[in-house]
């Protein structure tokens, strides 16, 4: 049987979008075909949300080999390893769980004997792509792989620029899948109303890492006015990260600090409750730094469609192919907060309508963004079909 190596460093117990996307990928493959070669998470002990890899990985259906690092590079040393683990495991293809930079390690893996190579991009290398010196890495990935996948149109122009004519023409589509069975409605959201408080207060949540680009502020500046229409309304912000203490500021600039919830980092087996908890999505993602950092397309929106949800999404990049405008939700300029408080105070108002386009949504994701079409989709680049 065929055999892949997926070498990441975005896996779980790391929370993340693109750690959701390659570890669905790589539970979507027959489980004796698949060996993972990953990095570690930082060690938290005593974190809500921290998980030991060690355990987490006892479950899993397939061997995962980690480097005592929280980051792994193309090393010689990493280059030597990964060979190893390819020869010893008897790897004809690998996966490379983000194209940049483990993607230069395509040539030696080609060397030591793989057929296949399929590097996956996301939003940071749309950014490489407008670098010059991260430009010719791209390049250089591209040439040595046999596929570089996209999230969608945005993506795939952005990369389109940076590649050669021979790479570009070979990029396929390779966007995330959402499972509408654990991501669903009732998927436990009671539990965590209690936990914070909520009762049956209308609640919007945000599901993120809490960094600028995420628009966490820009819900807490239009917060005020969404509360002088909807006065029980509360904020659920769910994730931790480096701009958390600034949000928090800003929440008791702003007045509104009673009616904001800061989780904090949540357990990866508790994220479909927290979406379960609200009654309308939001992340106002906006791009930043020039178009350097830019949202890839927004697995939230997709969990959140999946849970019943209404989304209101920035328009960062690839998020707004993960909304139908108008029909699961809305996208608005994630730049300024008066667009989203319209859109979240419209929804709130007229709760039926938002039920109705919650339930769109999971219809949509069921038809559209299935992990069995994503699974599928893989199995062809994997083999060359």
């Amino acid at each position: 049987m065929s055999r892949t190596l997926i070498i990441t460093n975005d896996f779980p117990p790391r929370p993340g979008g693109i750690q959701a996307f390659v570890h669905a990928l790589a539970l979507g493959r027959p489980a004796d075909s698949v060996v993972v070669y990953c990095s570690s998470p930082p060690r938290r002990p005593g974190a809500r949300s921290w998980r030991d890899p060690e355990a987490f990985d006892l479950d899993l259906p397939f061997p995962v080999v980690r480097e005592r690092t929280s980051v792994l590079l193309p090393t010689p040393a990493v280059a030597r390893r990964a060979r190893a683990i390819a020869r010893l495991e008897e790897c004809d293809s690998v996966l490379f769980g983000a194209a940049a930079p483990l993607g230069l390690l395509a040539g030696g893996l080609r060397r030591a004997g793989a057929e296949r190579l399929v590097a996956l991009t996301h939003g940071h290398e749309a950014g490489w792509a407008m670098l010059p010196g991260a430009r010719s890495l791209l390049r250089r990935i591209g040439e040595q792989t046999d596929t570089v996948t996209y999230l969608g149109d945005y993506t795939r122009e952005r990369l389109a620029r940076a590649l050669t004519p021979r790479a570009a023409a070979r990029m396929r589509h390779l966007a995330p899948g959402v499972d509408p069975d654990r991501f669903r409605p009732g998927a436990g959201g009671d539990l965590i109303r209690e936990r914070h408080g909520l009762g049956d207060r209308p609640v919007v949540v945000c599901v993120s890492r809490l960094v600028p680009r995420k628009g966490q502020d820009t819900l807490l500046r239009a917060w005020p006015r969404v509360l002088a229409d909807v006065p029980e309304a509360v904020l659920l912000l769910v994730g931790g990260g480096p701009y958390r203490s600034r949000l928090e500021a800003m929440a008791r600039e702003q007045g509104v600090g009673a009616s904001v919830r800061f989780t904090g980092s949540v357990p990866w087996e508790e994220l479909p409750a927290h979406y379960d908890a609200g009654d309308v999505f939001a992340m106002p993602c906006r791009t930043r730094n020039g178009g350097l950092d830019v949202e890839g397309l927004g697995i939230v929106y997709l969990e959140a469609s999946a849970t019943g949800l209404p989304v209101v999404a920035g328009n960062s990049g690839g998020a707004p192919d993960a909304v139908l405008e108008g029909e699961t939700g809305h996208v608005v300029d994630g730049g300024v907060p008066g667009p989203t408080a319209r859109r979240v105070i419209g929804l709130l108002r007229e709760p039926a309508a938002a039920r109705e386009m919650g339930e769109r949504g999971r219809a949509w994701v069921r038809r559209r963004w299935s992990r069995e079409q994503m699974s599928r989709r893989l199995d062809d680049l994997l083999t060359g079909r």
